[in-house]
């Protein structure tokens, strides 16, 4: 059976003052692949997420979410019905959540990709469908926490939560899902995305990060940035090495595997036993 797509770009070029934070972007995103975004500051990453979300208008080239009839498209510009689609965790969304709104207003919002339900207008059905996404994301101890008085780490896993709420989600985006917390509680946070991801629970996940600490053994392609330009992109055992992030880092360095993660080091770093340099 053919693959099926669900995001493609085509030829995607951005330009603002004169200058292309994007450039000649051909990516297409499947049902079944889970991808990393790799690359450092300023390498177009925020941009790449911006032209997907419907946020930024490409200069040049098309962005398309496919797989059902009704797909959308940058032609006709149906932003809400695309946006239903695509579960978003992001410190966007983390700071326009109002401090007191619990675990469960806020993964029934999602319902919606909606934030903050000042009306409260949740039907009993969305709330019984709330609580069973508490227990997916491992947060029905915390039902009726506010916002405010939740760890870093279950903030993310409620997004994660909100973005499981809606009708029909082809694809999820973690945009640096980490950032904020310390090692311990990241580690705990990306146990619970491998184990969500073999579980089969998103159709495909994008992670977006600076840190190839975070790729977990789950991900199956990886595409690399270097000022707006794809300096590598496709399955991850090809896309991702020492030379393609040496390239994309301005620096020489190694990469390590072992047991499906992954260490970064200097060229002239000591790298310990075991593992294998990719």
């Amino acid at each position: 059976m053919a693959n099926q797509t669900v995001v493609a770009m085509e030829n995607v070029t951005v330009q603002r003052n004169g200058r292309r934070i994007l450039e000649n972007v051909w990516w297409n995103v499947e049902k079944g692949q889970h991808w990393v975004v790799l690359g450092g500051n300023g390498s177009g990453k925020t941009s790449l997420l911006n032209v997907l979300m419907g946020y930024l208008t490409p200069t040049e080239g098309t962005c398309e979410m496919k797989g059902r009839e009704d797909a959308v498209n940058s032609a006709n510009q149906n932003w809400d019905d695309w946006r239903k689609r695509i579960g978003f965790v992001s410190s966007s969304i983390s700071q326009q959540i109002d401090p007191a709104e619990t675990a469960i207003e806020i993964i029934a919002s999602g319902r919606n990709a909606v934030v903050n339900s000042w009306e409260k207008t949740e039907s009993e059905a969305d709330l019984k469908a709330a609580e069973k996404v508490l227990s997916r994301v491992n947060c029905e101890n915390i039902r009726h926490q506010p916002w405010a008085y939740m760890s870093q780490g279950e903030r993310q896993r409620i997004l994660i939560g909100r973005a499981l709420m809606a009708q029909r989600m082809d694809l999820l985006i973690l945009d640096e899902p980490c950032a904020g917390l310390d090692p311990v509680a990241r580690e705990h946070f990306l146990n619970f995305v491998e184990e969500l991801i073999k579980k089969g629970t998103f159709k495909s996940l994008i992670l977006v990060t600076h840190h190839v600490e975070e790729i977990v053994p789950s991900i199956t392609h990886a595409l690399i940035l270097k000022e707006g330009e794809m300096i590598s992109q496709g399955e991850k055992r090809r896309a991702l090495n020492s030379f393609t992030l040496s390239k994309a880092f301005n620096s020489d360095l190694k990469l390590r595997s072992r047991l499906g993660r992954y260490r970064l080091y200097f060229e002239d770093e000591f790298v310990p036993e075991g593992g294998q340099v990719v």
